[in-house]
């Protein structure tokens, strides 16, 4: 372990002794480090031609629309439980329009 200052290399230092002690390993990485990336380029490559077209068993429009089916289906089942359960009205009378009318009028404030 150095006592001082001076014993201690900075970092470039260090870098370039080493260089100057094995010049022919480091063109070896180099060379290692450029065929690894040819060898990369070369997989992905024959990747992209072996890959068949992505054929979707259930279609994205199709998907929108069951979940536009699947949230309808959702309010008026909330509606007709609020209504008749909680509200102890008649179920049914959740989905009749006048009922709806009538609870317009009401926030309107046209109640006779």
């Amino acid at each position: 372990m150095p006592k001082n200052e001076s014993e201690y290399q900075s970092r470039k230092a260090y870098k370039q002794s080493k260089k100057e002690q094995d010049p022919i390993e480091d063109e070896q990485v180099d060379s290692e480090s450029q065929t690894r990336k040819e060898q990369k380029q070369k997989q992905k490559e024959e990747k992209e031609q072996n890959k068949l077209p992505r054929r979707r068993i259930f279609p994205i429009w199709l998907r929108i629309i069951v979940i536009v089916i699947i949230a309808a289906g959702a309010l008026i089942a909330g509606l007709m439980i609020g209504y008749g359960v909680i509200g102890d009205g008649n179920p049914i009378d959740a989905l009749d329009v006048d009922t709806w009318q009538h609870l317009i009028d009401i926030v309107i404030g046209n109640v006779n």
